[in-house]
């Protein structure tokens, strides 16, 4: 939970920081807003809604993590090296964390976590 609060923050302050241009900007808002709110409904110790389970939230990341490679060469397209490379490196965190993350390890059912 704390990894993808800090994901997020990192995503939200990406745009400045590294100073993308404003496509590549206003789509590290945007995935950094889901991604905050694939985090509060997740079902583990930080999720405040609890509703989507951990091991969902994994499968989700999987996807991201092979969607934001078609996101790295697009951006690269429309803003150049920059955006590119930052969604590259994005891609490659985002699924090294999934590889490093057991989302089987916090199964619950019903207020009894297995």
């Amino acid at each position: 939970g704390i990894i993808d609060y800090l994901f997020v923050i990192f995503l939200l302050a990406s745009p400045a920081f590294f100073g993308l241009p404003d496509f590549t900007a206003q789509f590290t808002y945007t995935l950094g807003a889901v991604h905050l709110i694939l985090s509060l409904v997740t079902d583990y110790e930080l999720g405040v809604f609890k509703k989507v389970p951990f091991q969902y939230h994994g499968w989700i990341e999987l996807i991201v993590a092979l969607g934001l490679i078609l996101i790295a060469i697009y951006v690269g397209n429309v803003d150049g090296v920059l955006a590119q490379n930052f969604y590259f490196g994005i891609t490659a965190a985002v699924f090294l964390l999934w590889l490093l993350t057991d989302y089987t390890s916090h199964v619950t059912k019903g207020a009894e976590t297995l």
